[in-house]
């Protein structure tokens, strides 16, 4: 049994560092869900990503952000689809946002999972205007950006109150 991919994602080149990066390693390139994959994807770099002092955690995320506006274009210019579903790094980034500070155990990942997915498939104010009046690689990137600052405090506050 073979995995039917979409025809226009035959112009990626997994062997191009920057379109493999958009495609959240693999994880975009699921036929249905894509985004939903590719934030399931981010969690184990997260464990990672955790280990290190918060000043780093934030750097590298920021690093994340930065090479993904250049990573999202160029898996868009090849594409040529703006903001296709298989283009999932946005959603490793959201997810990282998310998880700043987040308290250890696995019933935290998986609120914060669900609570980035939810904005990020939702898209209230402000996250819909951004998604809407943002275009290229920094716009596949700021929307996500902006859910996982919203699902950060939304994971914090409740920190705060359990």
């Amino acid at each position: 049994m073979s995995i039917k991919i979409k025809p226009e994602l035959h112009r990626l080149s997994i062997k191009n560092p920057l379109h493999w990066l958009a495609v959240g390693f693999g994880s975009g390139l699921s036929p249905k869900a894509p985004g939903t994959f590719g934030s399931l994807a981010a969690i184990p770099f997260f464990y990672l990503l955790q280990q290190l002092p918060m000043p780093a955690y934030l750097t590298l995320v920021t690093l994340a952000f930065v090479v993904g506006v250049w990573a999202c274009q160029a898996a868009t210019d090849a594409i040529g689809v703006e903001d296709h579903g298989a283009i999932v790094w946005d959603e490793f980034v959201g997810m990282w946002i998310t998880c700043i500070a987040l308290p250890s155990g696995f019933w935290w990942i998986v609120a914060a999972f669900v609570t980035f997915r939810f904005f990020d498939i939702l898209k209230p104010w402000p996250i819909r205007w951004f998604d809407n009046n943002c275009h290229g690689g920094f716009g596949i990137m700021i929307d996500d950006v902006v859910a996982g600052f919203i699902s950060f405090v939304v994971i914090q506050l409740v920190c705060f109150v359990v």
